[in-house]
């Protein structure tokens, strides 16, 4: 007979649980996605230069998310797993630490965005206005990031146990104030001060602090399986050690992404710094399609770390099987998008004749490598459900760093920017070498085994 009171992800019909889980993450996703356009969108009326500076500062704001979502990978899997196992110690170990660990994440960013933040923009360029446009962005944006690393704490604790349709709403609720804010700081509108660009990062915060309250209060009163108790809380180092044991590769697999984004900056400085705000673009339109894919992987991960701790192996061939068709399904609608309308895509950026010229081909080239992506994206994320962070490091060492930066900087030594786009697919198709690999070796030492067992038992 069904233990009803087993939670969802061991007796919901897979298909209606993966949707389920995934479809708020990826809405919430998209209104971040969306929030990220309008933030350009806004910041291009003031100048070619200042959307430049936020490009710039992409590579520190995405190493600040890693570090906070990577810590979330890592709660996430680690609190599935125990409640698979009906572990509750380890469950309120595990959600303690997160928070702690948040609040030292903060402070760190903090500090490092007072002393280096003018020093990371001369080093990519030394245009007055982008040099102090992009300064005062990132110094807001880091030290008062608390807002990021605590929404995302809590947005994890809530995912672990299926509830992903509360963290839509903190996610949705922080990018819609962010959205509503941005021109009212960055124009002065309403009695508010002119900030410029950093009325945008002004923005940012305000709606970050605002969805890390929604979370705890969310988190409070309809997460009963994950209840926060810090009256005897103590620092546990071996519940650290096992949180960034998933962690880490995870957060190195983001902030790979920073090192690229940033080597790709100085190597498209080097053609102007209009190849370098395409780029920027480029990255706030491919959320559009890469966060969906995201959204899902977030609704995956608590479904396969719970069901391999439930030694449930047809749910999880499912769930991946599921994730493979729906991931590819979203990859293919963002390729045909870029190929048919990148003009009317750049457009919504104040895209001048000069930027036009240079960002059709380069979102026409870039966007091939999409169809490539949703695969080796799930195959990726498996290898961090069962505990394999190191694999996905790896598989995006070799998409990020070890074939893309130099692909793209000896394709730059032609001389041809449009050249210098597809290194994007060269690399997308070794990573998707390694992602199968992986997979088809997961699958034959730890979900194969797994299968026999079962069949024994029932035989």
């Amino acid at each position: 007979m069904m233990d009803m009171k087993e939670n969802k992800m061991g007796v919901w019909p897979v298909n209606k649980l993966l949707v389920t889980m995934s479809i708020p993450m990826i809405i919430s996703m998209l209104v971040q996605a969306l929030y990220n356009v309008v933030d350009s969108m806004f910041v291009a009326q003031i100048s070619e230069n200042a959307l430049t500076a936020i490009s710039l500062a992409f590579p520190y704001q995405n190493l600040m998310i890693a570090v906070a979502v990577g810590t979330g990978v890592g709660v996430n899997a680690l609190l599935s797993r125990a409640l698979g196992e009906k572990n509750h110690k380890a469950v309120k170990d595990i959600a303690d630490h997160s928070v702690f660990l948040a609040l030292m994440s903060w402070l760190v960013f903090a500090i490092l965005g007072i002393v280096f933040c003018r020093n990371f923009f001369a080093m990519q360029t030394n245009v007055p206005e982008i040099v102090e446009g992009g300064t005062a962005y990132m110094r807001i944006c880091s030290v008062i990031s608390i807002g990021l690393f605590i929404q995302i704490a809590f947005e994890k604790l809530l995912a672990s146990t299926g509830r992903t349709i509360l963290t839509m709403y903190t996610q949705a609720a922080g990018a819609l104030i962010n959205i509503v804010l941005d021109p009212i700081f960055i124009f002065g509108l309403f009695g508010a001060p002119r900030l410029g660009i950093a009325g945008a990062a002004v923005a940012t915060v305000i709606g970050q602090i605002c969805g890390a309250l929604l979370g705890i209060l969310l988190n409070h009163k309809f997460n009963p399986e994950v209840q926060l108790s810090f009256h005897d809380f103590k620092l546990k180092m071996p519940v650290i050690r096992q949180i960034y044991s998933i962690g880490v590769p995870s957060i190195l697999m983001s902030s790979i992404g920073s090192i690229m984004t940033f080597g790709m900056n100085k190597i498209l400085i080097g053609f102007s710094t209009t190849a370098a705000a395409v780029f920027g673009v480029y990255f706030k339109l491919q959320s559009f399609v890469f966060m969906p894919v995201f959204g899902l992987n977030n609704g995956m991960v608590p479904i396969l770390a719970y069901n391999f701790g439930a030694h449930k192996p047809k749910r999880i061939m499912d769930t991946i099987k599921l994730s493979l068709f729906y991931a590819s399904l979203i990859m293919v609608i963002g390729f045909l998008i870029f190929q048919w309308m990148p003009a009317t895509l750049l457009g919504i950026f104040n895209a001048s004749e000069t930027m036009l010229n240079i960002g059709v081909p380069a979102l026409r080239i870039i966007s091939t490598h999409f169809l490539l992506a949703g695969i080796s994206i799930i195959c990726s994320t498996v290898q961090q459900a069962f505990g394999h962070g190191v694999r996905s490091l790896l598989i995006s060492l070799v998409r990020q760093l070890v074939v893309l930066l130099p692909v793209a900087y000896f394709l730059s030594i032609a001389h041809s920017l449009d050249m210098v786009w597809l290194a994007f697919p060269i690399a997308e198709t070794v990573a998707l070498i390694m992602g199968v690999a992986y997979l088809i070796q997961t699958y034959k030492k730890e979900i194969k085994p797994m299968e026999t067992r079962s069949k024994e038992k029932i035989a």
